[in-house]
């Protein structure tokens, strides 16, 4: 391993590598870098002589001893032999710094593997100044922004033992800061946000990191149980409850004794269910079927629910006093379209746990593949993105996934759909009916308020409704008062 240094003595320092057969290529860029002056790069070489296990050990011995921000890999181009097909396997799997390639002789066949080991940018001969030193700043930019950020946030999610909440986007961070002031207090949580968002990990997070972590965590999903047999698995029986209850039964509220329940899709519950569940949560108290005495329970209650409760409860689903009580503490989580910053961090992390999971060899996403997944929208949110890695990891032929790898719902029809035009008024249609949909839910179906929030008249509005064929919400239940009116106690 041949090393030598040129350019200044300080900077931003780039790692100038490549096989023997490269020497050429580091010769020409060595060449147009005696010509810059005052760029604040230092630029170290080095050539790799191994093979085999030497070779990644040739390889980590140069970033140990340099510690380089940005790589400079040089390659004659031509198609890839044992020595490079093996270094492309070694920077798949362990790559942190930020990767440009220098290609003497372009072509797809010799470029296809080293585009899918995580390359930043590359330049080709003929090698000019004009071509390389502007890469090299933006990468020194964009590389050293986000190394402070991540930084930052391995340093938060360390600092609270939440490694495995898998992201560093700001609005994830945002998230992962309000846990440790829920922790120190049984206050009960309610945990906002869509379908796969990882609402139980969050769950799970506030709960081990709590004085209840010794104790039980107990999810239930509310909406998998019957509605005859909730209260049932919640409250627990006596002997004689009811037809074939010939023994007593403890619900799952016993079963969480000292620890926490989490109650997922709490917005399922039926009525008569939410009214016990309020007496418990006030009095921590509850009565099994047919029991004649009350029973107390020391627990932490965590709620979750993927629809907006403030609407359920305009629309008469929800009691309102349930929710207030429920609403004490709150988070609202993100959905994965909002920090699309984190889907090549989860989708690194989905392949290789499915690969080790079902003993298969070692996958990488492309570059392509990726910018398919950061271009779609994402409804089923992380949960989705994760079945979609899994399938792929499975299915595909070689180790590196492409982008017809993933089959993405709705792929198809917005392909036919190809003009600009055509894509803007899809959209246009999908948020004019959300909205309205949401705006006469919150004015309880009255027209004239929704006309005047929406600042339209009411005729427009009409034509709107009757357009997207939208019905009108059911009033509010008899004896039952909108949120908006009840006082919080």
């Amino acid at each position: 391993m041949d090393m030598s240094k040129h350019g200044d003595t300080g900077g931003t320092k780039v790692l100038v590598f490549g096989t023997e057969g490269a020497a050429g290529v580091m010769s020409a860029l060595r060449l147009i870098r005696g010509q810059w002056t005052g760029d604040g790069f230092q630029f170290v070489e080095g050539v790799l002589r191994g093979s085999g296990a030497a070779l990644a050990t040739e390889f980590n011995s140069l970033l140990r001893q340099h510690r380089p921000d940005l790589l400079l890999l040089c390659l004659r181009g031509e198609s890839p032999g044992e020595t490079e097909r093996m270094l492309q396997d070694i920077l798949r799997q362990r790559l942190e710094t930020t990767l440009i390639l220098a290609l003497e002789n372009p072509g797809d066949h010799a470029t296809a593997g080293w585009l899918d080991a995580r390359v930043a940018d590359f330049v080709v001969a003929p090698f000019r100044e004009c071509d390389l030193l502007p890469r090299l700043r933006r990468l020194r930019r964009t590389d050293g922004n986000e190394r402070a950020g991540e930084t930052a946030a391995r340093e938060l999610k360390a600092r609270l033992g939440l490694e495995q909440l898998i992201g560093e986007s700001p609005e994830l961070l945002a998230v992962i800061r309000q846990i440790p002031k829920f922790v120190g207090c049984d206050a009960t949580v309610l945990l906002n946000g869509e379908t796969g968002t990882g609402k139980e990990m969050f769950a799970r997070a506030i709960h081990y990191l709590s004085s209840r972590a010794a104790n039980p965590f107990i999810p239930v999903n509310c909406g998998a149980i019957p509605a005859d047999l909730v209260e049932n698995e919640l409250f627990g029986h006596e002997p004689g409850a009811f037809t074939g209850a010939a023994a007593a039964a403890s619900g799952l509220i016993a079963e969480a004794e000292g620890g926490t329940l989490f109650l997922d899709e709490i917005d399922t519950l039926p009525l008569v269910t939410q009214v016990k569940l309020l007496r418990f949560l006030q009095d921590h108290v509850y009565r099994p079927l047919g029991a004649r005495k009350l029973c107390g329970a020391n627990i932490r209650v965590v709620a979750a629910s993927n629809a907006k409760l403030e609407s359920a409860v305009r629309a008469g689903k929800f009691r309102a006093d349930l929710f207030y009580r429920i609403n004490v503490l709150s988070l609202s989580l993100p959905p994965l379209r909002e920090r699309r910053q984190d889907i090549p961090l989860l989708a690194r992390h989905f392949t290789s746990e499915c690969a080790r999971e079902m003993k298969l060899p070692a996958r990488e996403i492309s570059p392509a593949a990726m910018q398919k997944l950061m271009s779609y929208h994402w409804p089923g949110n992380v949960r989705e993105l994760q079945n979609m890695v899994q399938r792929a990891v499975v299915l595909v032929d070689d180790n590196v996934i492409r982008p017809m790898d993933f089959d993405l719902p709705g792929e198809a029809a917005m392909l036919e759909a190809k003009s600009f035009k055509a894509l803007k008024a899809r959209v246009v249609e999908d948020f004019e009916r959300s909205y309205l949909q949401q705006l006469l839910t919150a004015h309880d179906g009255n027209i004239t308020q929704a006309a005047r929030a929406a600042d339209k008249n009411r005729r427009a509005l009409w034509e709107l409704l009757r357009k997207y064929q939208i019905q009108l919400p059911p009033p509010v239940a008899s004896g039952r008062t909108p949120v908006d009116k009840l006082a919080q106690p």
